[in-house]
């Protein structure tokens, strides 16, 4: 091993080595361990912390920043270790070996103090607590997160064949993919490097990462219904979008700002990576570090994505025929995509709530929605699960049999679901109108302190989630090498309430190279009538009850960010059309933006018939058998999608939550009456995919609990309301 360890020079071309001459330049003679600066940094007198492995180009980058601030450069190897050790870093390892390496180094990080410089750990700092605890309270910590392959490749340049903690056996790709643990446990902000990336864009990258994390007050959230001047007073953050729900105006919270655009080399970064990194990179980048820590997002993110999903994958892309790919979102618990959001939503939620009040989540839901919300929430512990409660309304006939036992299974503790007998835009509708009645919601936080929010996708932090795995469906395919990146895919999303598809819209703007977001209806159509005509109207419009209940729906409320975001954020025609809907019943949106959103997606509808044939003749040709939101979404994909580039159909349901449906186009006979009967009948037919574990279990387990049925009543929706309070809340224990 020659050379300093861990060090850059392998990033270093000469005009770079220049730059090291002019680096601000510490005596070796000095007793002194504390340095403070005479200007003021980004982070006034704190310090920017460079923190990655060794080769992450930590000492390089450091001084080119600090340089480019005016600080000065400190580096851990050369000014701190070196001088209190007199000898250099290696030959201390040699010495000592391993283990007390790491506390030598550790002691003398905890002696050492700093202010308002730019400070390059070693790549070893991450493993010792107390340094790192010391180290960080006194400045931002910015993770250098560079793919391991070209640190392997950089170190071999420098001739680095050892690293600390490498015990004798274990390769250097181990010993990386272990001490990344340590560097997410410490991170404040994250620098994704791509492979390729220059030392220059990794200078600009930290300065852009540190400026943000600065600059809390830009990544605010404005109502999709309010002028951007008329709220400028008043900034909303994550955390009140995720509590709120619902904006005080009656519209939906979107980022004043937009998503943030991922370039191409970073991308390719995140197509080797699992799924629950693809998603804590992704949602960094898009909730701010002020709102919710890199740690406790990482935390929250891998309690989402883990054993509760039956595939390691969480969100497998498959190949169904043809140019046509399945990305299968029904692994969770509940066998629908609404847990790909729901698993993680409520740590969201209970990370964001302020103290001393209980929290009611009120869920209109069409099917899947309502046993996802349950499940996310009965996962929470402690005080949290003790001040926040979930009531659940769904349409008594509007839900199949399998997923009104899953809702009603959770009757316990504080969650419920009640029956309505109306349909899901009247519960949708009467949720609405509880959030904008002052009187009521004012009522219920005096009276019982308890504030109202919501979990349906009208909620920003169980849209967001979405995002990721629609990313996470073209990262597949790169990484299967079925296409290369920058090359365009189609995604056809079965939608009723437009938060599926405006998810993937979201996808294609921070830089996934969706071309074409192709909306697939049954027989109720509105979205599909409306992106064909830009007219929504609903004017003696019935609801018609479908083999695809979860898309049952005629008032699509994500429609509102869709029509916001294609009219580049024109809050004060997207509050007359919602009015004029909401009044009128009906609207049309100007002829210029109709043709924008003829740009933006593609839409088709199916009927019953089709539904069922298509189930069958897949099949039949490839041995997999869809679920009846899914076989929309293939019947809309064969007659719009025109084979020039891949589609990925959203797969929104395990086949066997609407098992009777699937019998029929199987032309399976004598079908048994009991759920659980139905699924193992199946399983005897059916090879792929298998019967989801945690489904079964849930029905086992219910039996046939009653459950309350509610009049399609406002005030009766209301008392039910009340009555949830009472029982979670106002228990005398």
């Amino acid at each position: 091993m020659t050379g300093k360890l861990g060090s850059s020079m392998g990033l270093l071309n000469a005009s770079q080595l220049a730059l090291r001459a002019a680096r601000c330049y510490l005596s070796p003679f000095s007793t002194s361990k504390s340095w403070v600066s005479t200007k003021a940094s980004l982070l006034g007198d704190k310090n920017i912390i460079l923190m990655g492995p060794p080769g992450a180009g930590k000492t390089t980058v450091g001084r080119i920043v600090a340089h480019r601030l005016g600080l000065p450069a400190i580096d851990i190897d050369d000014n701190v270790l070196e001088t209190t050790w007199k000898m250099p870093v290696a030959a201390k390892l040699a010495a000592v070996g391993g283990e007390r390496f790491l506390e030598e180094e550790g002691q003398a990080l905890c002696n050492f103090y700093a202010s308002g410089c730019v400070i390059s750990l070693t790549g070893s700092n991450p493993l010792h607590s107390a340094a790192m605890q010391h180290i960080k309270e006194s400045g931002l910590v910015v993770y250098l997160d560079v793919d391991s392959e070209d640190i392997i490749q950089r170190l071999a340049r420098m001739k680095v064949d050892r690293i600390v903690g490498q015990e004798t056996g274990a390769s250097m790709r181990e010993i990386l993919r272990f001490r990344k643990q340590f560097y997410e446990k410490w991170l404040d902000v994250r620098v994704l490097c791509g492979t390729g990336d220059t030392v220059e864009e990794v200078v600009e990258k930290v300065l852009t990462a540190v400026g943000r994390y600065q600059n809390h007050a830009s990544e605010t959230y404005v109502s999709t219904r309010s002028d951007s001047m008329e709220s400028s007073n008043q900034k909303t953050y994550f955390s009140g979008v995720v509590v709120e729900g619902l904006a005080t105006d009656g519209g939906l919270y979107v980022p004043k700002n937009g998503f943030p655009n991922i370039e191409a080399r970073e991308w390719l970064r995140l197509a080797g990576m699992s799924y629950p990194e693809r998603a804590l990179v992704l949602l960094e980048k898009c909730i701010h570090p002020l709102d919710i820590s890199a740690l406790d997002l990482r935390t929250m993110i891998f309690k989402a994505y883990g054993s509760n999903f039956t595939s390691e994958a969480v969100a497998p892309v498959k190949h169904l025929i043809h140019s046509q790919y399945v990305q299968e979102l029904f692994h969770g618990p509940t066998a629908s995509f609404k847990d790909l959001a729901l698993q993680l939503m409520p740590q969201l939620f209970a990370y964001c709530l302020p103290p001393m009040c209980n929290f009611l989540i009120l869920v209109a839901t069409s099917g899947d929605t309502g046993s996802a919300v349950l499940s996310g929430f009965s996962r929470l512990s402690g005080a949290d699960r003790h001040r926040t409660g979930v009531l659940v309304f769904f349409p008594e006939e509007g839900v199949s049999e399998i997923q009104k036992l899953q809702m009603t299974s959770f009757q316990e503790g504080n969650s419920r679901a009640v029956s309505v007998l109306s349909d899901f835009d009247f519960c949708q509708r009467a949720i609405k109108r509880m959030f904008g009645e002052s009187g009521l919601t004012g009522h219920l936080a005096v009276e019982y302190g308890t504030v109202l929010s919501t979990a349906n996708s009208i909620n920003w932090a169980r849209l967001l989630p979405q995002v990721v795995y629609h990313s996470s469906a073209y990262l597949d395919l790169c990484r299967d090498g079925v296409i290369r990146f920058g090359e365009p895919i189609d995604v056809c999303i079965p939608t009723g309430n437009f938060g599926n598809a405006m998810s993937a819209v979201y996808a294609k703007q921070m830089g996934i190279p969706i071309r074409k977001v192709i909306c697939a209806s049954n027989h109720n159509r509105i979205i599909t009538d409306f992106i064909t005509t830009g007219k929504y109207d609903l004017r003696g419009r019935p609801l018609m009850l479908s083999h695809s209940p979860a898309i049952d729906i005629l008032k699509s409320s994500n429609l509102e960010r869709f029509i916001y975001h294609v009219s580049d954020g024109d809050s004060r025609l997207v509050k007359e059309l919602f009015i004029h809907l909401d009044r009128q019943q009906h609207f049309q949106v100007p002829e210029p933006l109709f043709g924008r959103i003829q740009q933006e997606v593609l839409a088709g509808w199916c009927s019953e018939d089709d539904c069922l044939a298509t189930i069958q003749s897949v099949h039949s040709q490839t041995g997999y058998v869809m679920d009846t939101h899914t076989a929309v979404a293939k019947v809309v994909a064969d007659r719009l999608q025109d084979g020039s580039c891949p589609v990925v159909l959203s797969s929104t349901a395990h086949y066997g939550k609407f098992a009777p449906a699937v019998f029929k186009a199987l032309q399976i006979q004598n079908i048994p009456e009991d759920p659980v009967e139905q699924l193992k009948n199946l399983e005897l037919t059916v090879s792929r995919p298998e019967t989801h574990r945690d489904m079964i279990k849930c029905l086992k387990d219910s039996g046939r609990r009653g459950h309350t049925v509610c009049q399609a009543e406002y005030n009766v929706l209301v008392e039910e309301v009340d009555r949830m309070i009472q029982d979670s809340f106002l228990k005398v224990m």
